[in-house]
């Protein structure tokens, strides 16, 4: 029993709109058919049963609806879930948690959710994907950095479904030399890594990284985060791996390595949050906004699924909204600009 898009179909029944219609939208962030959506009377009143893998039932008072529970019981074919949680205020870090909640309840009862790349689309990416013609300039104003010179800034690169070809196509449209480095937590199946590091670092002059033990990011680097267990960087900045999963769902935590970045670079830690499912990175990304970084996220028409950078564009912290074209060349922008402001204060100085 699947949907239009092949994936599980979900029933929800609330006598509160407002409930329904934030059920609805979460099913649909992760990538559910909703067969039904109403209150008790109107699924009462269908001839014909709607069918549906789970169903969600959230009412104000059970006890006003004697008949829909042999109804529910009688007709249903799949489990059903009652008693959810009324969602908050979306856009709220109180919201991105029940969605989460919700997400783990809907998990345990059809298992995994979340779409992931197939190695089989990472293979066709590596072989089709198209760079820019010759390499892009470098800023006017920037003195490239010095080759493996530790890195001041850096920049989380957070994607699920859809995100390699938007972080390739945003690292290929950079000019080497930014006095940045990059650390690229991509939602993906741990045994295709070795495919994203030829994804990413074909044609490219950033190329992919695996995290190690005790290593400290350089301008240039990009760091892919590893998906089995949680990282993070000590007090001297080296990159360390801990002995647990990633908290929450999947792995590698956006959220968490968001948090983790910036436990080390405060207000020099910021993000892009390129095409994906779900909803990672909204809960962090206003805290860091909080310190004073850079939140952006890729725009909705360019995604193979925008759920992931709308979600953060929700929250209200979002200063910057584009393809990944447009993204490297705001990017490159900032960078000049803080180049020029430091030369300008140094002169001022002198």
């Amino acid at each position: 029993m699947t949907g239009r898009n092949g994936r599980p179909k979900v029933g929800i029944l609330s006598d509160k709109v407002l409930q329904r219609h934030r059920l609805q939208s979460a099913a649909g962030k992760f990538g559910l058919d909703v067969s039904f959506s109403g209150d008790p009377e109107r699924l009462l009143g269908y001839p014909d049963f709607p069918e549906a893998n789970l169903w969600l039932v959230t009412l104000a008072d059970e006890v006003d609806h004697p008949a829909l529970f042999d109804h529910l019981l009688e007709q249903a074919q799949g489990p059903v879930l009652f008693g959810l949680d009324l969602a908050p205020r979306p856009g709220s870090t109180d919201y991105f948690r029940w969605e989460r909640r919700l997400l783990g309840k809907l998990e345990q009862q059809l298992g995994p959710l979340e779409e992931l790349e197939s190695e089989s689309n990472l293979q066709a990416l590596a072989n089709t994907v198209a760079t820019p013609a010759g390499v892009p300039p470098s800023p006017r104003w920037l003195v490239p950095a010095t080759p493996g010179s530790l890195a001041e800034e850096v920049w989380v690169l957070g994607a699920s479904l859809g995100g390699p070809a938007a972080v390739k196509a945003f690292l290929d449209h950079l000019p080497p030399g930014l006095p940045v480095a990059f650390l690229y937590a991509q939602h993906i199946d741990g045994n295709f890594t070795e495919v994203l590091a030829r994804v990413l670092g074909r044609h490219s002059h950033y190329t992919l990284r695996a995290a190690e033990e005790g290593y400290r990011l350089k301008n240039g680097d990009v760091v892919l985060i590893p998906v089995e267990r949680e990282w993070k960087l000590d007090e001297t900045g080296a990159l360390t791996e801990l002995n647990h999963p990633w908290p929450g769902p999947y792995g590698p935590s956006i959220d968490q390595v968001l948090l983790n970045a910036a436990d080390h670079f405060g207000n020099r830690c910021h993000a892009i949050l390129f095409s994906g499912m779900g909803n990672d990175g909204a809960i962090a990304a206003p805290m860091l906004k909080a310190y004073g970084s850079r939140i952006w996220v890729q725009e909705s028409r360019s995604c193979g699924n925008s759920s992931m950078p709308e979600s953060v564009a929700a929250t209200g912290c979002v200063s910057f909204c584009g393809t990944p074209e447009e993204l490297a060349r705001e990017l490159v922008k900032t960078i000049e600009e803080s180049c020029l402001l430091k030369s300008r204060q140094k002169r001022d100085s002198a």
